[in-house]
């Protein structure tokens, strides 16, 4: 493997691959923010495919929006999400932020502009890779998530970090740093947030092959 100084080379090793699919332009499977939002939640400790299977029982009830969800009868929740696991606690925990984002910011569209990750941090069951993965792929913030499959590359480039929030900014500072360059590599304009989408996109991709080669 080549050697990298910075996460932009990284990004540029990345790029040179092709591995994203460029249907989503955020690269997650879908481009509505609300289930991009809902995804993050129940991706966790799961495949994405089961994830899939648990959002498409939501639309059957025609329940895949905020105010619903906060209403939802919990045993028809708890049934809709099964495929994902643990569906009991994330049925509680998804219905609990629902009415919480209701309490604090009204809408999801009010929620999107306006939420910190602070206080995504303080929701129940919410962690950083999915406070940052809300925060990136739903409400497009700059924000870079961090998951198990970026530990695993950058431990082959040699690089270990204590913790969550330097390997974040280790990856957030060379994409800062580069920032001019890399917009001169995409033929249309791109924002900070896209990159960081894209950027783990590619990450998580290339890992996905590796693992199938």
């Amino acid at each position: 493997m080549n050697s990298i100084s910075n996460s932009f080379d990284l990004f540029i090793f990345l790029k040179d691959k092709n591995s994203i699919d460029e249907k989503y332009k955020y690269w997650w499977p879908t481009n509505n923010d609300f289930e991009v939002f809902l995804g993050a939640i129940l991706t966790q400790n799961t495949k994405w495919t089961n994830v899939e299977k648990s959002l498409d029982n939501l639309k059957k009830l025609d329940c895949l929006e905020l105010e619903k969800l906060a209403n939802i009868d919990i045993d028809i929740l708890v049934s809709a999400i099964a495929p994902s696991g643990f569906k009991n606690q994330k049925a509680v925990r998804i219905k609990k932020i629902c009415q919480n984002i209701i309490e604090e910011f009204g809408d999801f569209e009010t929620f999107k502009e306006n939420v910190c990750r602070d206080w995504l941090l303080s929701q129940k069951g919410i962690g950083e890779e999915t406070a940052d993965a809300i925060l990136c792929y739903s409400c497009h913030k700059e924000e870079m998530v961090v998951d198990s499959y970026t530990n695993r590359l950058l431990k082959t480039f040699g690089y270990e970090f204590e913790s969550y929030e330097e390997l974040k900014a280790w990856l957030e500072y060379g994409i800062n740093e580069n920032f001019d360059k890399i917009e001169t590599l995409y033929d249309y304009d791109i924002s900070l947030n896209m990159i960081y989408c894209r950027f783990h996109g590619k990450i998580v991709e290339f890992m996905k092959n590796q693992k199938k080669s």
